[in-house]
């Protein structure tokens, strides 16, 4: 069955289901720039009730004051924009919960497990058939793909309004990341690469990082990215950047239109190809498989150069593929989804599916 082409990537419309959780008092919670945390006032909001809730205590508010240049302390121009430096905010450690893994996954050498904690400062490295999604404690999901490699560079939490602060650093492959689902606002989240940083304030956000580049994609919210040259560019929805290797920035262009699929007959098991129009603009397609409907529980991974496309699933059941085109500069584009049957699979001893030398798996049937 097909499933209408979307706007937002796969792993938000996991996030979505948590989104209907009620929504917490820091609602204005504006991500960081450098290395302070922004706050935009509310109707209500006074120096001493933000002091008093972002930092170590209320004596704090003349700071504030002053950094913020606030001439009238008894009434904050409401959507004011107010910096609190990092360095005056209270913080606890926190870590990241493993909510699926499969495949070839490990975090500083140690193979990672379902429900498995994982702490500041640990690499996950994915192997060419592994793919992680870990949880924040705000309900932020972080997908990572196969053969890539990711260093959890920071993990905390404020200590009394409970807003994250984690930045990520990507050494290659990717992360596709839902922020601050529930609506609360992140303290700071930022996605390092070795030529680029992208930090978000709530969005729906893919980074990736290759030896050719880095890209930037926001399929919701909005993005800031700094590059290696210190050029600078604001993603809205629906737009992505490149990196090229020496650090220069290429501009901001728009997401390229999800592909429009055929309809999968239901009745199919197993294999399917798909051929459909080409998107403009499209150098590549990324085709992933899934076995949940947000798409945070990946199968497999591909990429074709023509707009025909194959793909197959482990085993019998209902599971979920994604289309996505690729533009000339690496950038990806908006998904297409849709579901499919799959068959019963030939298994090895150690319960691993296995897969033909063409990226399907070895039906039962075929034997």
């Amino acid at each position: 069955m097909l499933l209408r082409p979307t706007r937002i990537s796969a792993i938000f419309l996991l996030a979505a289901t948590l989104a209907a959780a009620p929504r917490i008092a820091c609602a204005q919670a504006s991500g960081a720039r450098g290395d302070d945390f922004l706050y935009k006032v509310m109707s209500g909001d006074t120096l001493i009730q933000l002091a008093q809730r972002y930092t170590t205590g209320t004596a704090t508010w003349p700071r504030l004051q002053s950094l913020n240049n606030v001439q009238d302390t008894t009434a904050l121009p409401i959507g004011k924009e107010l910096r609190i430096p990092f360095s005056m905010i209270p913080e606890v450690s926190a870590d990241a919960t493993v909510v699926h893994v499969t495949g070839q996954a490990s975090a500083n050498g140690s193979a990672i497990r379902q429900q498995s904690r994982v702490a500041e400062g640990q690499t996950i490295v994915t192997g060419p058939d592994g793919f992680v999604t870990l949880q924040l404690s705000d309900g932020s999901l972080l997908s990572v793909p196969s053969s890539s490699t990711l260093t959890l560079q920071r993990l905390r939490t404020f200590k009394n309004a409970g807003l994250t602060d984690s930045i990520l650093h990507i050494k290659q492959g990717s992360v596709e990341s839902a922020v601050a689902p529930k609506g609360s606002g992140v303290g700071r989240f930022e996605v390092h690469t070795p030529l680029s940083i992208t930090g978000v304030r709530g969005t729906v956000l893919r980074v990736h990082a290759s030896a050719q580049g880095a890209q930037s994609e926001v399929v919701k919210g909005m993005a800031h990215v700094r590059s290696q040259q210190q050029q600078n560019a604001t993603l809205q929805q629906s737009q992505g950047t490149a990196i090229n290797a020496q650090g220069k920035l290429l501009g901001v262009r728009p997401l390229l239109p999800a592909p429009a699929l055929p309809e999968i007959d239901p009745k199919q098991l197993g294999a399917h190809t798909l051929a459909f129009p080409a998107v403009a603009g499209a150098s590549k397609y990324l085709v992933r498989v899934s076995s949940d409907a947000a798409g945070a529980d990946l199968v497999s991974s591909q990429e074709f150069t023509e707009p025909k496309i194959n793909f197959s699933a482990p085993g019998p059941g209902t599971y979920y593929v994604v289309v996505r085109a690729i533009d000339s500069l690496g950038i990806g584009g908006l998904d297409a989804h849709a579901s499919f049957q799959g068959a019963s699979v030939l298994h090895s001893l150690d319960g691993t599916p296995i897969k033909t030398g063409f990226g399907g798996y070895v039906r039962l049937t075929d034997y």
